[in-house]
């Protein structure tokens, strides 16, 4: 008998599979901390539901002794494994304090996606076989393309349907549908590649006076979420004339190409393979830094909904408001989370 089991999953949606590997953590271990991970992400058909909606899933499925077995703890993504796994060991350690003294960790290896379950060695790893033919894409997929929830039931618990059921009346539902039908039909269009597409695309990170321009997307996927200004690049242009092309496009930025030349500081690459939805997408992220000078006039237009200033101090506070992983590049150049509190 241990005195602590983890218990590692994005649990979108809560299915049988997972209740069968919690109940298995709870068997050999006094105290269960299950990490609920994903935490603080916007919703998207990736990530529909938020972590404190999964905790109170897989705390609704036991009876009041074992529910105060089981400690819930939310980790955001990090999209930078080793940073992502030492973020979850810290934040156990934390939370057990001094009863850390016998831990192991329960999961099961599904597929490669599975792999961060070598990446906690001091643990003892308690790896399962598979806990039912049950699969959270799949389930995701069939619920966001209309299937009702009531035919899902032979995979998920009861409570777990009457919530999807209760969550499909809602106008994120709508929103979720939508995305994700967009994302459907950008993966049919490049079905008949002879391989995966890899996209590469450019982002504009330009800073003024303590303060980030961003836009709020007009489009889906992600339609109304704060982004970074930027897409896909043409195919006769470089890197920064793309760069610079949309962030006139979609702001109308009021600085001339050689005044924000000046003020580039910078260009990273974010290359994590599950960065985006839409597929591998490799982007290429300018910083250009105006120092002291005024925050230039701007207007949105194509994509963008919505261009605006926003002081950086106030960007941790929206973390659950950003597509895909610019909140975390924001985080790489900005040192946001450094700024605020480590847990979501």
């Amino acid at each position: 008998m241990y005195d602590t089991a983890i218990l590692i999953g994005r649990f979108q949606p809560v299915h049988n599979g997972h209740l069968a590997l919690l109940r298995d953590a709870l068997a050999v271990a006094r105290r269960v901390v299950v990490v609920v991970g994903s935490a603080c992400a916007a919703r998207s058909p990736r990530n529909p539901f938020t972590w404190r909606e999964r905790a109170d899933l897989l705390l609704e499925a036991f009876a009041e002794p074992e529910r105060a077995r089981i400690d819930t703890l939310p980790v955001r993504d990090y999209y930078d494994e080793p940073v992502w796994a030492r973020a979850v060991a810290g934040q156990v350690h934390a939370l057990l304090g001094s009863a850390a003294a016998s831990i192991c960790l329960v999961g099961h290896f599904k597929d490669a996606s599975s792999g961060y379950l070598r990446s906690f060695p001091d643990w003892p790893l308690r790896a399962l076989p598979r806990q039912g033919h049950f699969d959270a894409t799949a389930l995701r997929d069939a619920w966001l393309g209309g299937a009702a929830p009531a035919t899902l039931a032979d995979a998920l618990p009861a409570h777990a349907v009457a919530f999807l059921q209760d969550f499909a009346r809602t106008p994120a539902f709508c929103l979720l549908q939508q995305d994700w039908q967009a994302l459907k039909d950008s993966k049919a269009a490049w079905a008949c590649a002879p391989y995966p597409p890899t996209f590469v695309t450019v982002d504009a990170l330009v800073t003024a006076q303590e303060q980030v321009l961003l836009v709020r997307r007009g489009r889906s996927p992600g339609q109304g979420l704060l982004a970074l200004p930027g897409g896909f690049i043409d195919v006769h242009e470089t890197l920064l004339q793309s760069c610079l092309r949309e962030l006139e496009e979609e702001t109308h930025c009021a600085l001339p190409a050689n005044q924000l030349l000046a003020a580039l500081r910078e260009v990273r690459v974010f290359a994590h393979p599950a960065r985006s939805e839409r597929g591998r997408t490799i982007t290429h992220v300018h910083h250009f830094d105006l120092g002291e000078e005024r925050p230039p006039a701007v207007r949105a237009d194509d994509d963008a909904a919505l261009a605006q200033w926003v002081p950086i101090g106030e960007l941790a506070a929206l973390e659950d408001q950003f597509f895909d992983d610019h909140f975390h590049v924001l985080d790489r150049f900005l040192g946001l989370l450094g700024r605020a509190s480590m847990h979501p």
